[in-house]
């Protein structure tokens, strides 16, 4: 593995990240088995591991803390708060209350005393970014935290937060998590510059495009995809016809397309890594083979002509909308105002 430094925090870590999503209750339950593909990516050289709370409600985490002992000081661990952990309506967000209780669970469950990196998971649009930032910089002047990071933020609430982390002399995100792949290129219009721009590391998920790129999904043929059943996106006509197009382009390289989409994940100089999220061995050794694969300009120019920089086909289902798309009232004007308008015009 050749490490990169995450953004400017001085630490190192590998182009791939181990993401822990995967390991538990929604994908494989079999907590020995999970606990191995943790070692046989740590014996490979990946040291960054990636959770959340919210995965399998803590069993994720509680298998990344058995599989860490006695290695927990050499790997950069990282986790997210903000998930739904139960019925309350305040075991979720990002509001003081909950992240000062929900990190001594994590830290319980992930048999720490410290993180490396807590992200939030979502933005919390009902909580005040001062507040949440406020929270998170007690937690890395208590010795808790080492650094702390925003994951689907859009780039405006991104440029927000630094400047509240300015002003009040709070900590700042040092990372962002955002998703990334050959058909989803959205963040290179504004993300990965920004932050380019404040010296932000980023971590990107789903670089396989939630199986879209394993080139098990073609045109015209039934999908053996678990997931193609409950996800929209996996049926969208034009990222199937850019796989189409994607995987003569991979034969032609000599690479399975896996390694093609992996590659170009970790291309663009503004990602510092690619989250993997293994679910069998199989998948991990795959994943693994394609760490040293790079494309020359003649294959990314290829890629490009495919998918337009910039450009996402289609939308992931599990993709962040802020409230300004979902809520009906932040985007259409009341009819009363509406019909006043119309009568006035």
């Amino acid at each position: 593995m050749h490490y990169r430094t995450l953004g400017r925090t001085g630490i190192q870590v590998s182009p791939y990240a181990l993401g822990a999503m995967m390991f538990g209750a929604i994908g494989n339950p079999d907590h020995d088995e999970s606990i191995r593909i943790i070692h046989r990516a740590l014996d490979a050289g990946i040291n960054f591991v990636d959770t959340a709370d919210a995965y399998s409600r803590g069993e994720s985490e509680e298998i990344v803390g058995k599989a860490l002992q006695g290695r927990r000081d050499r790997i950069v661990l990282a986790t997210k708060v903000n998930g739904v952990m139960g019925g309350d309506p305040n075991q979720r967000g990002l509001s003081r209350r909950w992240i000062m209780k929900e990190v001594e669970d994590s830290l319980r469950r992930l048999r720490t005393d410290y993180l490396d990196l807590y992200q939030i998971h979502r933005p919390d649009p009902s909580t005040d970014i001062e507040e949440t930032l406020s929270a998170l910089t007690d937690l890395v002047r208590s010795g808790k935290v080492r650094a702390i990071g925003s994951s689907t933020m859009p780039a405006s609430d991104m440029v927000e937060a630094q400047w509240v982390a300015e002003r009040r002399g709070l900590e700042r995100f040092r990372t962002e998590q955002p998703t990334y792949s050959i058909l989803s290129r959205g963040i290179e219009r504004e993300i990965l510059p920004v932050a380019q721009r404040y010296g932000m590391g980023v971590l990107v998920w789903s670089p396989l495009a939630q199986g879209m790129l394993t080139g098990r999904v073609r045109k015209g043929v039934q999908t053996d995809l678990r997931r193609a059943r409950i996800f929209t996106h996996i049926h969208d006509e034009s990222r199937i016809d850019a796989v189409e197009q994607l995987i003569p382009l991979a034969e032609k390289a000599g690479i399975p397309l896996t390694h093609l989409a992996m590659a170009f994940s970790i291309a663009h100089p503004g990602v510092t890594s690619a989250i993997i999220g293994p679910r069998t061995m199989e998948q991990l050794d795959d994943l693994l083979a394609s760490a040293e694969v790079t494309l020359d300009d003649e294959i990314l120019d290829e890629i490009d002509t495919i998918v337009p920089p910039g450009t996402d086909l289609g939308r992931l289902d599990m993709a962040y909308a802020p409230p300004s798309i979902t809520e009906v009232p932040l985007r259409r004007r009341p009819a009363s105002a509406r019909a006043a308008r119309t009568v006035m015009a």
